[in-house]
């Protein structure tokens, strides 16, 4: 069991840098995200299509496979509790200043604390920066370059 963020999962659908690492690292495994990772990812693929990244029929055909993934239980979402916003709140309390957060990144963080698992798989950095404020190792499985 492995806590992946959206911007992994993205990964495992995107033809972009690191995506064949993300792949081999997700294969096989019971991937845990965040249960608003679902909109991160659909909003990731939308801006690839606004952006001309892909084409529009493309944008379609990866939410046709995410919603067939999704049914086939390829991704266990966690779910946003009361206590989940509690725990992200109080993080903030003691982070010290100089780390920088996003409330979403938050969220994820303490959901995969609350999971109990030791790792958290991104490549966003400042997620990554602050795992160690949540008990967690952040992990990047993608190649520098």
């Amino acid at each position: 069991m492995l806590y992946a963020d959206a911007c992994y999962l993205g990964k495992y659908y995107l033809a972009e840098q690191g995506s064949e690492a993300v792949r081999r690292l997700l294969r096989g495994q019971d991937v845990l995200c965040l249960a608003l990772g679902q909109v991160e990812l659909v909003a990731a693929f939308h801006r690839k299509a606004r952006e001309g990244a892909i084409a529009w029929p493309a944008f379609s055909t990866l939410v046709r496979q995410f919603e067939a993934d999704e049914q086939a239980g390829l991704w266990t979402w966690l779910p946003v509790t009361a206590d989940l916003l509690n725990d992200a709140i109080l993080a903030y309390q003691k982070l010290p200043a100089a780390v920088f957060l996003r409330a979403l990144d938050s969220l994820h963080l303490a959901a995969a604390r609350r999971a109990g698992v030791r790792e958290i798989y991104s490549s966003d950095r400042h997620l990554l920066a602050a795992a160690p404020h949540f008990g967690l190792r952040g992990v990047n499985v993608i190649p520098a370059g």
